[in-house]
């Protein structure tokens, strides 16, 4: 299998797994300080990654040189994830993974700033599509909230996040330096889970750990071993061979996960008219594809 089509693969499992996150977010997100939920998920995806690294011989001297890089990086994403929890404070699942979906068309942009990634007219046009159809779910199918620009708070919160989610795709193919995914995920999250640490400290101390209930645990061991660990290592293999454009292309997959996830916990399936804009969402991912088949399928 070639590793085109291994970035693919990873991607479509990154997808499901982030959904997950958005579904029992919501659960959690007003439980626990989203500072000190994330210090904690970071300090968990990174013992878990270090161990991998570790067992694996993936940890070499000189893979860590010019650290700046994973605070850049750890910087980025520990953005993102803060502000994520903070907008899933009000927002629903199905609206904030929508909100989500616009980062291919801000990843696109920062991969030509900062890679001079080329956009061809199609993917231009498939992301136009996708971000329709997000924007016709964040506004709720409802004509007369976006004729009015009235979109709530959590999703302009967590839209300033995604927009530091899709500066870090890019910065990955450009800071990496040849480090192994699992190598570079460990130094990014040790940064990350610093300046998390820093930020949160407060709220981490202010935390009464023992008397959270059990389910921010199992949001917390979800979000560290499979919205983290897992999701970190596919996505850094991904961006290293594929496009940023197209690597986040699969965050339109996240609402139709959403929605699986949504029925799967016992929760009702989001109004029937803001199926089109979800539907627009995976058309745009089938178009951003299209053009990768035949060689996928010659190379394998």
């Amino acid at each position: 299998m070639n590793p085109a089509l291994r970035g693919h693969l990873a991607m479509l499992m990154f997808s499901a797994l982030v959904a997950g996150s958005f579904s029992l977010g919501v659960m959690v997100a007003n439980e626990v300080a989203p500072e000190a939920l994330m210090a904690a998920r970071f300090a968990l995806a990174g013992a878990v990654i270090g161990a991998l690294a570790v067992a694996g011989g993936r940890l070499q001297r000189g893979y860590f040189r010019a650290p700046w890089r994973f605070l850049v990086l750890g910087g980025l994403f520990a953005v993102y994830f803060v502000l994520m929890f903070y907008g899933l404070q009000t927002a629903e699942p199905v609206s904030a993974a929508a909100v989500f979906t616009l980062t291919p068309v801000m990843s696109g942009v920062f991969g030509w700033l900062l890679l001079r990634q080329k956009m061809t007219v199609r993917m231009a046009l498939a992301l136009m599509i996708g971000a329709a159809g997000a924007v016709w779910v964040i506004f709720r199918a409802d004509l007369g909230a976006l004729l009015g620009f009235r979109i709530g708070g959590g999703e302009v919160i967590y839209f300033w996040g995604c927009l530091a989610h899709a500066i870090y795709t890019p910065m990955v193919a450009r800071l990496n330096r040849g480090e192994p995914a699992v190598a570079f995920t460990f130094g990014m999250l040790l940064a990350g889970g610093a300046i998390l640490l820093l930020w949160g400290w407060p709220d981490i101390i202010a935390t009464d750990w023992a008397a959270l209930p059990a389910v921010v645990w199992i949001g917390l061991v979800y979000l560290a071993l499979f919205a983290s660990a897992a999701t970190f290592v596919l996505l850094q293999y991904a961006t290293l061979h594929l496009p940023s454009a197209k690597v986040m292309a699969y965050t339109y997959l996240t609402p139709s996960w959403v929605i699986l996830w949504e029925i799967a916990l016992g929760r009702a399936a989001p109004p029937q008219m803001m199926l089109p804009g979800i539907a627009l969402t995976v058309l745009a991912l089938a178009m951003l594809l299209e053009g990768d088949a035949p060689a996928l399928r010659r190379r394998v």
